[in-house]
C-alpha cells in the first residue's frame, strides 16, 4: 500500500499543476450531479422546516376540530374550551353577485365566515390596513375580498355585493391571509365575513356543503396528544377530525415531498448520465497513463499496486469534486432563496442541512465507485510489453470476478440508498430498472452502429463518396467515439425524451381525459323543495341538450366488515375524507351493473349499497359486504348487494356509493345537478338559475379545469427543469467525448491529408459522422423515453398515456444539433494539423 500511495501522491500532484488534464469531464459531471441532488434536496428540507416551523401559524391554532356539514354542539363548543381559546371558521362555496350595467353579474367565490377570536395566530393583511373588527361597522355588514375576485366584478371599496340573499360591503381587500396555504385547493377567490353576518343569507341550510372548523389555542407547554385524548374522552360518540400544528397543511407537505423526491430521482437519473462521464473520463485517463502502468510493471510494480495508484488517485478528486458539488448545491438555494420564498405559498427556512447534502454526498460517492471500477479494474492488466507496443487503448474483456461482484453490490446499495431515502421505493425500482434496460440498449446499439458503420464503409455502392466512407469508417474503428458518445448523449436523451412525455401528457391529462361533451356547470347546494322547479327551469330553456340530477349527502367510510376500512384496505384515495353518497330506488339511467343485483323500488328491509365496481376491486371488496358510513355524525351500516360501472372520466355525475332510500330516509341533504349547454347560451343559464335560487352555487367546468391545469403546468415546469440538468450533464460528458478524442482525429487527418484528402473532405466526414452518432442515440433514447414515459403515466400517475409527436422529434433533433456542435467545436485542431510533424511524432 505504501509504495501506491506514494505514487499516487506524486501523480496527483502532478495532476493539479496540469489542471487535472484527463478528469475535468470526471470533476464536472460528479459536481453537476452532486449539485443538483443538493440543491433540490436543501429546498425540500427549506419547505418543511418551515412548514413544522410555521404549523400552528398555516393550520390557525394549536390544533383544530373540523364537523362536516354542521356546527358544534353546545356539550362539543363546551369540551373544546376546556383545552384553550377557541376560534370558530365557517367554509363553504357560494356565488358573489353584483348589478352591472346589462344586469345582475355573478362569480364564485371560497366564503369564509370567522368569528372575532380569528386569527388566533399570525396576522390578517387588509387594505385599508384596519382591524378584522372595523368590517362591522355602517348600515351593512362589511366584507373583505380577495382582489382578483373584486376586481373580477368591478368592485371598489364601499361597493354592495350580494351573497345568497342579503347585501354586504366591500370594507377591504385582502392582501395575506396567515392560514391561507393550510386550507388546501380552492376553487374561488376569497370573500371573509363574519358569521354572525350569514343570517339572512339562506346558504346554510339542512344538508348543504358547507365546514366548520374550531381552531385551538392551546396553554404555553400543553402536550397535543394528552389535549386529543382528552377531547376523545369527553366526546366519545362525536364525529369530527383532528389536526394540529405538526401537520399545518398536509397536502401542500404532501405534494412537495413527492415532487421533491421525484426530482431527486431526475437528478439521479442525471447523476447517472454523468456516470458515463465518469467511466469515459477513467478510462481516458487510464489510456493515457498506459505508459506508466506497463513502466511500473517492468519494474517490478504487482497488478494491485497499480489498482491501488490510481483507485487512490480517483479517490481524490471524487472528494474534490464532492466538495464541490456540496458547495454549490447548498449555496444555490441561499442565492435564489428570495426567488423561491416568492414563487411558494408557505414559509421556507432557507439555510444549510446537513441531511440533504449527506444524500448527495453519498449518492456522488457511490455513482463515482460504480463507474469507476470496470475501466480501474481493467487497467491493472495492461502488460508490461505494452511499453513497447501501441495496443490502442485498455484490455478487451472482462475484468476478474471479485470486480464483477464488487460492481453489482455497488449498484444494488446505490438503488437501495435511492430507494430508501426518496421514500417512493416502487418509483425508484422502476426508474432504476428502466435506466439499466436503456443503458444495456444503448450499449447494444452502440456496438451495432460501429458493426454496421465498419461493413457499410467496405460497399462498392459508396465508392467515389469519400467523405461518408471516412465518417463510416472511423464509426467502426476500434477507437472510435461510437461508443462514448452513444451512451452519454442517448443515456442524457433519454431522460429528456421520458420527463418530456411525461410533461406532455401531463399538461394533456384534463383536456384529453374529457369527454367530447363535457357539462357546463355543475350546480350543487339545491334543496329538495327547488328541485322541481329547477328542473322546470332548464327545460324550458333551448340552449340546455341535458340535465342529469341526484340527491348527494357525504360520507367518511369509516369500517369495513366491522373493522377499520384503513387498516382493512390501505390508503385508498376512497378512504380519504368524505365521499359522495346518494340513494336512488331505481339503477339511473345508463347504469350497468358488473355484479349483484338491484334492490326493489320498495325495498324496506336492511340497507343495501351499490358500490363503483373499479374501486371495489381496489379496496377488495365483494358482495355481501358490510360497509358503515358514518353521514353527518351518525354512522349507517349498508350490506353490498351490487357492483355497478362509474366512469369518472365523463365529467358528469359519479357516486362511488349508491345506498338504498330507506337507508338514509328523514337525512337532511341537498341535490346536485349537471348542465350540459351550448356556450352562448352558459351565460344565460346561469342567470337565470341563480336569480330563481340564490343560495345555490353554479361551478363552471371549464373554470375548474384552469385551476388544476394552472397546477399541473407548475409541477410540469420543475420536472422539465430536472430532465435539463440531466442533459446538462450528458453535454458534458459528449464535450469530454469530443475533446479525448482529438488526438485520434489529428492522426486520422494527417494520413489522409497525405494522400490527398482535403479539408473539405474532411470536415464533411466529421460533420457526417457525429450526425449520424447524434441521430442513432436520438433514437434509441426516443423509444425509452417513451417507454419510460407510458410506464410513469400508467402506473405512478395513473393516466392514460399519447406519445407526444412534438416532443419526440425534438429528442431527435436535440441529440443531432448537440453531437454536431461538439464535434465540429473539435475539429479545427485536426483540420489544421500539419502532417509531417504529426507523422514524424508517431513513429
Amino acid at each position: 500500500m505504501s509504495p501506491a500511495l506514494r505514487i499516487a501522491a506524486r501523480e496527483l500532484r502532478a495532476g493539479l499543476r496540469g489542471g487535472l488534464r484527463g478528469l475535468r469531464v470526471f470533476v464536472a459531471c460528479l459536481t453537476l450531479g452532486i449539485a443538483a441532488i443538493a440543491a433540490v434536496g436543501s429546498v425540500r428540507e427549506a419547505i418543511q422546516t418551515g412548514l413544522g416551523r410555521e404549523g400552528a401559524t398555516l393550520l390557525g391554532g394549536d390544533a383544530m376540530v373540523e364537523f362536516t356539514y354542521r356546527f358544534a354542539s353546545d356539550d362539543e363548543r363546551a369540551a373544546l374550551k376546556t383545552l384553550g381559546d377557541v376560534a370558530e371558521i365557517v367554509s363553504f362555496r357560494s356565488m358573489a353577485v353584483v348589478n352591472g350595467p346589462d344586469g345582475p353579474e355573478r362569480a364564485l367565490t371560497q366564503v369564509k365566515a370567522v368569528d372575532s377570536a380569528y386569527p388566533l395566530y399570525g396576522s390578517l393583511r387588509l387594505d385599508p390596513d384596519v382591524p378584522l373588527t372595523d368590517l362591522r361597522g355602517g348600515d351593512l355588514p362589511g366584507a373583505a375580498m380577495d382582489p382578483v375576485l373584486a376586481d373580477r366584478l368591478g368592485l371598489d371599496l364601499g361597493d354592495l355585493f350580494r351573497v345568497g340573499d342579503r347585501d354586504y360591503r366591500l370594507a377591504a381587500r385582502i392582501l395575506a391571509e396567515p392560514d391561507d396555504a393550510g386550507g388546501g385547493f380552492e376553487l374561488g377567490p376569497r370573500t371573509l365575513l363574519f358569521t354572525e353576518d350569514l343570517e339572512g343569507t339562506g346558504l346554510l341550510q339542512p344538508g348543504t356543503l358547507y365546514e366548520t372548523e374550531y381552531r385551538l389555542r392551546l396553554p404555553d407547554g400543553a402536550d397535543l396528544d394528552t389535549a386529543r385524548a382528552a377531547l376523545e374522552t369527553a366526546l366519545p360518540d362525536s364525529a369530527y377530525r383532528w389536526r394540529d400544528r405538526r401537520n399545518g397543511a398536509p397536502g401542500i407537505a404532501r405534494m412537495v415531498e413527492r415532487l421533491s423526491s421525484f426530482l431527486v430521482l431526475v437528478g439521479l437519473a442525471g447523476l447517472t448520465v454523468g456516470g458515463i462521464g465518469v467511466a469515459s473520463a477513467v478510462r481516458a485517463y487510464m489510456v493515457t497513463k498506459t505508459a506508466t502502468i506497463a513502466t511500473l510493471k517492468t519494474l517490478g510494480a504487482e497488478s494491485r499496486v497499480i489498482f491501488v495508484n490510481f483507485a487512490a488517485q480517483i479517490a481524490a478528486v471524487t472528494a474534490m469534486s464532492v466538495v464541490l458539488g456540496l458547495a454549490i448545491g447548498a449555496a444555490l438555494p441561499l442565492a435564489f432563496g428570495g426567488l423561491i420564498e416568492s414563487r411558494l405559498p408557505v414559509p421556507v427556512a432557507i439555510s444549510v442541512y446537513p441531511r440533504p447534502l449527506a444524500e448527495a454526498a453519498l449518492y456522488g460517492i457511490l455513482i463515482a465507485a460504480l463507474f469507476s471500477l470496470w475501466p480501474l479494474a481493467l487497467a491493472r492488466d495492461i502488460r508490461a510489453a505494452t511499453l513497447f507496443r501501441d495496443t490502442g487503448g485498455l484490455p478487451r474483456g472482462w475484468p476478474r470476478p471479485v470486480y464483477l461482484a464488487s460492481t453489482v453490490a455497488l449498484l444494488a446499495l446505490l438503488v437501495g440508498a435511492a430507494a430508501v431515502l426518496s421514500g417512493m421505493e416502487r418509483l425508484t425500482l422502476v426508474t432504476a430498472a428502466g435506466l439499466v434496460l436503456a443503458f444495456g440498449a444503448l450499449w447494444l446499439t452502440a456496438r451495432a452502429i460501429s458493426h454496421v458503420a465498419a461493413r457499410m464503409a467496405r460497399y462498392k455502392a459508396l465508392r467515389g463518396r469519400t467523405a461518408l466512407r471516412l465518417a463510416l469508417a472511423s464509426m467502426g474503428g476500434r477507437c472510435g467515439e461510437a461508443g462514448a458518445v452513444v451512451l452519454s448523449l442517448g443515456l442524457g436523451l433519454t431522460v429528456l425524451a421520458a420527463v418530456g412525455q411525461i410533461d406532455a401528457n401531463l399538461r394533456s391529462a384534463i383536456t384529453r381525459d374529457l369527454p367530447e361533451v363535457a357539462p357546463a356547470y355543475f350546480i350543487v347546494d339545491i334543496q329538495p323543495d327547488q328541485i322541481d322547479p329547477y328542473g322546470e327551469i332548464l327545460a324550458g330553456d333551448p340552449g340546455v341538450t341535458k340535465v342529469e340530477s341526484a340527491p348527494m349527502l357525504r360520507g367518511i367510510l369509516t369500517e369495513i366488515n366491522g373493522e377499520d376500512a384503513e387498516s382493512v384496505a390501505g390508503p385508498h384515495w376512497v378512504l380519504r375524507g368524505d365521499r359522495g353518497v346518494t340513494y336512488a330506488d331505481r339503477p339511473p339511467e345508463g347504469t350497468k351493473l358488473t355484479a349483484g343485483t338491484w334492490w326493489n323500488a320498495d325495498h324496506d328491509g336492511a340497507n343495501e349499497v351499490s358500490f363503483a365496481a373499479e374501486e371495489g376491486a381496489e379496496l377488495g371488496l365483494k358482495l355481501g359486504d358490510r360497509l358503515t358510513v358514518n353521514i353527518l355524525g351518525r354512522d349507517i351500516e349498508a350490506d353490498i348487494t351490487s357492483f355497478r360501472e362509474v366512469d369518472f372520466s365523463t365529467a358528469g355525475i359519479g357516486f362511488v356509493m349508491a345506498m338504498s332510500p330507506n337507508a338514509l330516509r328523514g337525512a337532511p341533504h341537498t341535490w346536485i345537478s349537471t348542465v350540459y349547454a351550448e356556450p352562448e347560451a352558459e351565460a344565460r343559464i346561469l342567470r337565470e338559475v341563480a336569480s330563481a335560487f340564490p343560495n345555490v352555487t353554479a361551478i363552471r367546468v371549464g373554470d375548474a379545469i384552469d385551476r388544476v391545469s394552472e397546477l399541473l403546468r407548475g409541477i410540469a415546469a420543475a420536472v422539465t427543469y430536472g430532465a435539463a440538468a440531466a442533459l446538462v450533464t450528458g453535454g458534458v460528458v459528449l464535450i469530454g467525448a469530443a475533446a479525448s478524442g482529438t488526438p485520434a482525429r489529428v492522426y486520422e487527418a494527417s494520413v489522409m491529408k497525405t494522400v490527398g484528402a482535403t479539408r473539405q473532405t474532411m470536415l464533411i466526414s466529421f460533420a457526417l459522422r457525429w450526425i449520424l452518432l447524434g441521430l442513432g442515440a436520438g433514437i434509441i433514447a426516443l423509444v425509452a423515453g417513451i417507454l419510460a414515459g407510458w410506464g410513469v403515466s400508467r402506473f405512478v400517475m395513473d393516466t392514460d398515456f399519447t406519445p407526444a409527436l412534438g416532443a419526440a422529434l425534438a429528442v431527435i433533433a436535440t441529440g443531432i444539433a448537440l453531437t454536431l456542435g461538439a464535434g465540429l467545436a473539435f475539429a479545427w485542431t485536426p483540420l489544421a494539423a500539419r502532417p509531417a510533424r504529426v507523422l514524424r511524432a508517431r513513429e
